[in-house]
């Protein structure tokens, strides 16, 4: 078993990669890895089971996959470029599965469950009113979304 706590803090991105393909080989090679962190992507990127301390204590455990499924951020789907009436949005809002939607900067931002169906609707919605578009993408939740939700979006000291 080897515990390593904050093994990348301070350290320059070459030697980051290096620690952490170093970790997943030993890991490849049947070590058992307690790991530390703070930096979310290397905790999706390196470990299969993960735990989220808050003041000490374990509050959540599972694969990344279970984790981000307990939280209700939902998929995120983002649209850049577009112009948009009230009435648009509005109807965006509408629609099945959508429990957040924002718009600042011709950029629309949809939070929804089910984004691969919802994402067609908002297309097609936006082409038949011959609404141009540009760079389209979704966006699955990440640790650092659980880890926000179910430990508080707040500072704390």
């Amino acid at each position: 078993m080897i515990i390593l706590d904050e093994p990348t803090v301070a350290v320059d991105p070459q030697s980051r990669n290096r620690i952490l393909e170093g970790i997943q080989e030993l890991n490849r090679q049947g070590a058992t890895i307690v790991y530390t962190s703070h930096y979310m992507e290397e905790v999706e990127q390196i470990c299969s089971r993960i735990a989220i301390m808050d003041h000490g204590r374990s509050i959540a455990v599972g694969t990344k996959e279970q984790l981000t499924g307990m939280i209700k951020t939902g998929e995120k789907v983002t649209i850049e470029a577009v112009v948009l009436s009230e009435e648009q949005l509005a109807g965006i809002r509408e629609l099945p599965h959508v429990f957040a939607v924002d718009y600042q900067n011709d950029i629309l931002t949809v939070q929804c469950t089910e984004a691969r169906h919802n994402l067609v609707r908002i297309l097609h919605c936006l082409e038949e009113q011959g609404t141009a578009f540009g760079r389209v993408y979704s966006e699955l939740p990440t640790l650092n979304d659980v880890f926000l939700e179910i430990t508080g979006k707040q500072l704390r000291d």
